[in-house]
């Protein structure tokens, strides 16, 4: 359950927020969204994959960090255990807002049911004694900006994938030291075949788009999956 509000000095002077790892924070889950603006630092930690958003036809992409819901093989116990974490996780619990009508700029919103919140002196201050923004809030605003400009730009880069047909369904099937087999289902990948097809004019739009380097990030993300099917072994591997 969630319960938004625009953040506000009077309202919220008190508040904190902590910021270090756990399960009990939030961070146990299996993938969280990522934008094409930010591919290149999550494919040096994380395979990017792609899905459709429930009931629709457009794509979203993820960052992946495990093969089963609520597994996160990057969390552990209170550690983030890659040094960049994908802007939708870092901003916990604070999201964009806007009016009902989606006009006019956003605003910083915070989940006030978020585990994240703090009781008593635990956490980080959002404001001073002043009631001016905390380095912390100016930092998790600036994320706030990164993301939704890299989500509301990310369509027009969907919508190259669609017109190229550059995406295919991605299963795949990894069977652990222990012989379990866990599955990836309902996913794409970049088709690269499909990619290394395009005529130089299709590339060369692709390029002045800003489309290519993207893919490119995409493609070279899927080497992050021999190491994650490794931290699961290693996982299990401890019990």
């Amino acid at each position: 359950m969630t319960m938004h509000a625009a953040l506000d000095t009077n309202s919220h002077r008190d508040l904190r927020v902590r910021t270090d790892a756990g399960a009990d924070l939030g961070d146990a889950v299996m993938a969280t969204l990522t934008v094409p603006s930010e591919f290149r630092q999550v494919q040096a930690h994380y395979p990017i994959l792609f899905r459709r958003e429930t009931g629709q036809e457009a794509f979203i992409a993820m960052a992946l960090f495990g093969f089963e819901p609520g597994e996160n093989l990057y969390l552990d116990g209170a550690r983030w255990d890659a040094r960049y974490r994908p802007l939708s996780a870092a901003i916990q619990p604070f999201l964009v807002g806007r009016p009902a009508n989606g006009d006019g700029p956003g605003q910083v919103h915070i989940d006030l049911d978020h585990p994240r919140l703090a009781d008593g002196g635990d956490g980080v201050r959002l404001f001073d004694a002043d009631g001016q923004a905390t380095p912390y809030l100016e930092d998790i605003a600036e994320k706030l900006g990164a993301l939704d400009e890299g989500y509301r730009a990310s369509g027009d880069f969907f919508a190259a994938l669609r017109d190229h047909d550059l995406l295919e369904p991605f299963t795949l099937e990894v069977t652990l030291d222990d012989g379990a087999v866990n599955s990836l289902v309902g996913f794409h990948i970049i088709d690269e075949a499909k990619l290394q097809a395009l005529d130089a004019e299709t590339v060369g739009k692709l390029h002045a788009a800003g489309h290519l380097m993207p893919i490119f990030m995409a493609l070279a993300s899927l080497a992050q999956l021999a190491p994650l099917i490794a931290r699961k072994n290693r996982r299990l591997g401890h019990g």
